[in-house]
């Protein structure tokens, strides 16, 4: 795919721009926990609004009207609410109208769709509300929610309308027929660490999750791809606290010793480098046990400055993608993209292509479920016919000096 800047890209069926939890619950200021994601906010002081009001805007709002083109394509957000997931919800949309600007500068790419920026707010009802005026304004697609719960509640709607959704939860739970999602789910990053580790030559790979919707998801993930991948898991152990890590160490240690264990799964980030360290303080060897990430870990920079956990691997998409964009997104809206955007950009465009948008019906399973997949922003991705997303990701390796490096190219 050629980037923004190299506007020869020509877009194709093949060549198109990638909460666990329903619950949605703010952090610290600056900070939001989505489902299995932690986001921090460097934009917190910067207007990204682009017009869109942030904090004021009711869900039963007229719709934004973005781009020019003769498919209306719904995009509904929260774009109220909870502060923290309405920033996140304007930056996506922030994100969206990048998508219908490269649209708009490439004479290679018609413009097919208009989107319909809808507030959602934060809650079921603003889901159900914005996806009843979608269905009312003739949509012909829905993109978004953001949150597993919203997802659901909308889909409702959109369901018995027989409109396609493209949600951007990574809970894969909320998919299914006429429901997609696109993301990174704990399931394709489970598959692609451990399909890896397999190709490294290990051979007894356990994990360590926490006791949360989020960790059991990538825990139930864990057992199933391992098993897939031709590995019986050593161990799978679970934690409500950081203070239990001592005593799980302790149980690991003598399967290193067996031989039993030689790659140990840490996705938490709050506590990876906890259990990092107190494995090397048990005498453990960096090279017997190979630490696995999250891709998780790719939003918090800290990690890679953390000692412990140099040599560790963790599963993510490709920067490019995102820094393709990024100095764009930083002249218009006066702060940096959040990793999310890349999704929101490219499920624009993968709306505007002419096969889907212009196909009789528009947006079938058929054309949506190609396993050919589309080239998104963050790389290949292809939705499967229940609705999940499979999304092409990297190996990412923390070296000295907190120098991340790409030890594995993006593949699914």
């Amino acid at each position: 795919m050629v980037r923004k800047g190299e506007t020869a890209t020509r877009w194709t069926r093949r060549s198109v721009m990638t909460g666990l939890a329903a619950l949605v619950a703010a952090c610290s200021p600056g900070s939001l926990q989505l489902g299995s994601r932690s986001f921090s906010f460097p934009w917190d002081s910067a207007d990204q609004t682009g017009g869109a009001p942030l904090g004021s805007a009711a869900p039963t709002m007229p719709s934004q009207r973005i781009g020019r083109g003769s498919v209306t394509v719904a995009l509904l957000l929260p774009l109220s609410g909870d502060p923290a997931v309405a920033q996140l919800g304007v930056a996506l949309a922030n994100a969206a109208r990048l998508a219908i600007q490269f649209i708009e500068a490439n004479a290679n790419i018609a413009e097919n769709i208009t989107l319909s920026l809808r507030d959602t707010g934060t809650g079921a009802a603003g889901a159900v509300s914005a996806a009843n005026a979608a269905v009312a304004e003739g949509a012909k697609l829905v993109l978004g929610p953001l949150t597993a719960e919203q997802i659901s509640a909308a889909a409702a709607v959109t369901r018995a309308a027989n409109i396609p959704m493209i949600g951007f939860a990574n809970n894969g739970s909320v998919a299914g027929p006429n429901v997609y999602v696109l993301n990174v789910l704990p399931e394709t990053e489970m598959k692609r660490a451990l399909t890896w580790l397999r190709e490294q030559g290990r051979r007894g790979p356990a994990g360590i999750f926490p006791s949360t919707p989020y960790g059991e998801a990538l825990a139930s993930a864990f057992r199933t791809q391992a098993i897939a991948a031709g590995f019986n898991p050593s161990a799978v152990y679970t934690f409500s606290d950081v203070s239990e890590a001592q005593g799980i160490i302790n149980q690991a240690k003598p399967l290193v010793e067996r031989m039993m264990l030689d790659a140990l799964f840490v996705p938490d980030r709050a506590t990876a480098p906890t259990f990092a360290g107190l494995l090397a303080q048990a005498g453990v060897a960096r090279d017997d046990v190979q630490l696995v990430g999250s891709a998780d870990w790719s939003a918090d920079p800290q990690l890679a400055t953390n000692a412990a956990l140099v040599g560790a691997v963790f599963p993510g998409v490709d920067d490019a993608g995102l820094n393709a964009i990024r100095a764009d997104y930083q002249r218009q809206f006066g702060a940096a993209p959040p990793q999310m955007a890349t999704i929101a950009y490219t499920a624009v465009i993968l709306a505007n292509v002419n096969t889907l948008s212009k196909a009789v019906p528009p947006y079938s399973a058929q054309l949506l479920t190609n396993p050919s997949g589309f080239a998104g922003r963050d790389g290949l991705f292809r939705f499967q016919a229940n609705g999940r997303s499979d999304y092409a990701l990297a190996i990412k390796q923390i070296g000295a000096g907190g120098v991340v490096t790409t030890v594995d190219a993006a593949k699914i």
